[in-house]
């Protein structure tokens, strides 16, 4: 395994281990199954998690049954990610449509005058 391959897989499997550490603390002090931002939020999470450990797993076992089992799985894991950003999307469609992303501060500063004109 070269330098580039090695920091590739230890880079996954921070990212794999930094997503399930979230999936638990979430899961056990968040009401995120209430709410369909939390469980996207969770699926999103974990999906992100299970793709990085794909990376680890390949790079363990890069030929053989276990490796079309893996790809198989990856490409499932990519069609889930891609119907949770098309959930995303329709979740700040709907959110713009409730006025709920628009900037209700008006206490907005005043633009600095240019008293050199005068």
């Amino acid at each position: 395994m070269d330098c580039a391959q090695l920091a590739n897989t230890a880079a996954s499997a921070l990212v794999a281990l930094c997503c399930t550490v979230f999936a638990i603390v979430y899961h056990r002090h968040a009401p995120w199954r209430s709410t369909s931002v939390g469980r996207h939020v969770m699926l999103f999470t974990i999906a992100i998690g299970l793709l990085t450990l794909y990376t680890v797993l390949v790079t363990i076992w890069p030929t053989g049954p276990t490796t079309s089992v893996l790809r198989f799985s990856r490409t499932l894991l990519l069609l889930l990610i891609a119907s949770l950003v098309v959930q995303r999307t329709h979740m700040v469609l709907r959110a713009q449509r409730q006025g709920v992303l628009t900037d209700t501060q008006h206490d907005h500063p005043d633009p600095p005058h240019d008293d050199s004109s005068n």
